[in-house]
């Protein structure tokens, strides 16, 4: 593993965040001028540091590889505080297996992190035939145009395996990122039941609970407004996990509307990105441009492995929810109901803290 910064390393990227909140928070440092409704207004807080965050996290990604999947691997293979012990890839998700696998294993050689293992499970959901639309797939599979430096080889292993040995071997319970479709994390859970308690939490990037979803507001020509991407995908895999006896935090819509991407964002972060993962993060923004000037993007899994390190980013409530696993308007509606698998739901999130702390911990050194 590549050693953590030293806590004198921290403090400068904390003051790199403060110095990045600084222009967030005044107009005039941005050399573009922005229109009203996008310059923000001052807003004082303290960015609680790696150190104040406790213990060494143990985390297992699992991913489907898209722009913001990255960003989330990224941060969390840089923060002080987590050791990534394996990165598993939704075939079900954004990539297909094959470039999902490449690109993961690009993103370790990039944070120069060694030999964390990485492996994909099956490309089809475990019931339906749902599927994110076949252009945004190629254009992941395709990295955007962009390029990484070429990485070691995959597991032999499938990811429903690697996640399962990796918790059952662990001395320290593990926690899992999940942020694409479910699959890969109810396989294992199927298949290997003895790992549930050796979970610490499963952070869920998905459902939309009270706030609408974003499959029919997407293009794809999906009458649906109510479901979120990754819980459409793969409803029946979505009820497994939330049914189980793990512990769950669901990073739904109803906190990501809090941390859209600007360009008071995006022109920030382009005098701020030292790193090597800093400037691949900001091309994958540059790589969807279009989709931050018409508003089409959210920090979602940046959002969901910030919480996972750090969880007074958000506020939380609890919910009855089932999974709406049938075809129809309603498919893959994470919905109140009573009776339903009880989860903890990150329905707020602080937008200037979760800028101002993504931009810190990967301009680490």
């Amino acid at each position: 593993m590549k050693p953590k910064p030293h806590l004198s390393v921290i403090s400068a990227g904390i003051a790199l965040a403060l110095s990045a909140c600084a222009s967030l928070a005044a107009p005039t440092p941005i050399a573009t001028p922005l229109p009203p409704t996008l310059t923000p207004t001052p807003t004082a807080y303290v960015i609680p540091t790696p150190t104040q965050i406790g213990e060494t996290l143990h985390v297992i990604i699992d991913d489907d590889m898209a722009r913001d999947g990255m960003d989330a691997i990224l941060y969390l293979l840089k923060h002080p505080n987590v050791e990534v012990e394996a990165i598993t890839v939704a075939g079900t998700g954004e990539a297909h297996c094959e470039p999902g696998v490449k690109h993961a294993l690009g993103l370790v050689a990039l944070n120069n992190a060694g030999n964390i293992p990485v492996a994909c499970g099956r490309e089809l959901p475990l019931a339906g035939n749902h599927a994110f639309p076949s252009a945004w797939r190629q254009r992941v599979d395709d990295l955007y145009g962009l390029d990484l430096p070429e990485g070691g080889n995959a597991s032999s292993l499938n990811a429903p395996e690697l996640i399962a040995s990796t918790i059952r071997e662990s001395a320290q319970k593990i926690i899992v990122v999940a942020s694409g479709p479910l699959t890969n994390v109810a396989d294992a859970l199927t298949t290997s039941p003895d790992i549930v308690d050796n979970i610490r939490m499963i952070y869920i990037m998905g459902g939309a609970v009270k706030v609408d979803g974003n499959v029919g507001f997407s293009r794809a020509g999906i009458d649906n407004q109510f479901a979120e991407w990754n819980i459409y995908v793969d409803p029946r895999a979505a009820n497994i996990v939330l049914n189980s006896r793990v512990p769950i935090t669901l990073v739904s819509l109803d906190a990501t509307k809090d941390v859209p991407v600007t360009m008071r964002f995006y022109q920030t972060f382009e005098t701020h990105r030292t790193t090597p993962e800093a400037a691949f993060a900001y091309d994958l923004l540059t790589a969807n441009l279009g989709m931050i000037q018409s508003g089409g993007l959210q920090f979602w899994d940046e959002l969901t492995a910030a919480i996972a390190t750090d969880e007074s980013l958000a506020t939380f409530e609890t919910f009855e929810l089932q999974v709406v696993e049938e075809e129809g308007t309603e498919s893959g509606y994470t919905k109140p109901t009573p009776g339903g698998a009880k989860v903890r739901v990150a329905v707020s999130a602080d937008g200037l803290r979760f800028e101002a702390t993504f931009l810190s911990i990967l301009n680490l050194p």
